[in-house]
């Protein structure tokens, strides 16, 4: 299987500059009418979209890699990091605070070069107890290979399917240090195209045991916030990747078992990051939503219980709400959870959902 690194001229990577012009183009405008929006939305607002897109994108660049985290522990990290009282806060675990870590170093100090000190310390967030699930890994240092070459597989025991396997881990301080260079260094590229060939670049050298696409997709989130101009992100290339992970996959081995020319992949990634910059807008009106409901309830008396629940609602609830998850979350009584939600009935928040069912449900009256 030939792979890209063996390539004689590798790593000067090539591309056909007409074919990504166009793309490239809508993708500058877009950011720069995001980034003109938000700035005229107001500090609060503007905090609160922030909050929203790295939740969001903490949840999907783990989920890529098939691991759930819990939304309301990862919210309440992230609030945390940025100072924002978002009332009554989840708990979160060490692996959670980790990589919300990494992904808040990448982005708010974007302009800081990298380092290898810095991506061990990134590692070492993303594995507090040093494993990965119930094998122990190495941590905070480049991979070794101690169990042969690192691959990437996928299918059933004795029919597995090699999609790629990186280079030997004895080079991989050389290159690692090639890479780096590179990425600190000043040149004409164009920041956005830098961004690209950086995530393609780092997840083909697979410099870690574990954690290479979370850590590549947050050198793509740094690269993309010197891009912008801005340490506050505004939309998540990782949850757009998460949306089309099958032609991210499939991208990327093709491209790693190809030649130099990585127009296709470029070409891909512009395609990707402009339906996360349209995405965006969902972000935006979720927020301002949020601000004109609280606006709207300004003068009602409610509760701290009923103004927990409401935000939660707010914030995206996971499942139906019924008076029993009403008390669980509030740790309150049966009864008061239904003191609680029938005093919001008569307020006109909460409403009963017309689907019925077993049990009752309720929505946000809208």
């Amino acid at each position: 299987m030939m792979c890209i690194y063996q390539n004689v001229d590798w790593p000067n990577f090539t591309w056909d500059n007409d074919r990504l012009l166009s793309t490239l183009s809508s993708v500058r405008n877009l950011q720069g009418r995001i980034i003109g929006k938000m700035e005229a939305i107001g500090f609060n607002l503007r905090n609160e979209a922030v909050l929203e897109t790295l939740t969001l994108d903490v949840i999907k660049s783990t989920e890529i890699e098939g691991e759930i985290l819990n939304p309301d522990q990862v919210r309440s990290s992230v609030a945390k990091r940025l100072g924002l009282d978002i009332g009554a806060l989840d708990n979160s675990d060490r692996s959670i605070d980790g990589i919300v870590d990494l992904i808040m170093d990448a982005t708010r100090n974007c302009i800081e070069p990298i380092s290898s000190d810095r991506l061990f310390s990134w590692h070492s967030a993303l594995f507090p107890t040093g494993r990965s699930g119930l094998y122990k890994i190495t941590v905070g240092s480049w991979r070794v290979d101690s169990t042969g070459p690192m691959q990437v597989i996928s299918g059933a025991m004795g029919k597995e399917r090699v999609h790629y396997q990186a280079l030997d881990s004895s080079v991989i301080p050389i290159e690692m240090a090639l890479f780096m260079d590179w990425f600190n260094s000043k040149t004409d590229l164009e920041p956005v195209i830098k961004s690209a060939i950086a995530h393609l670049w780092f997840v083909t050298l697979h410099p870690f045991e574990d954690g290479n696409g979370r850590i590549g997709r947050a050198l793509t989130d740094l690269l993309l916030a010197r891009a912008d101009g801005s340490t506050q992100r505004f939309y998540s290339m990782s949850s757009q990747i998460r949306k089309e992970r099958k032609s991210y996959y499939d991208i990327l081995e093709s491209t790693q078992k190809g030649g130099l020319d990585i127009t296709n992949w470029l070409s891909w990634f512009l395609s990707c990051l402009m339906d996360a910059l349209i995405s965006s807008d969902t972000i935006l009106a979720k927020v301002l939503f949020k601000a004109h409901f609280w606006d709207q309830y300004s003068t009602t008396v409610l509760n701290e219980r009923q103004r927990l629940m409401i935000n939660k609602m707010l914030d995206g609830f996971d499942g139906k709400l019924t008076s029993s998850k009403w008390a669980k979350i509030a740790k309150c009584s049966q009864d008061t959870a239904v003191r609680d939600i029938q005093d919001l009935i008569k307020k006109m928040i909460l409403r009963k959902e017309a689907s019925g069912g077993r049990s009752t449900n309720y929505e946000l009256f809208e």
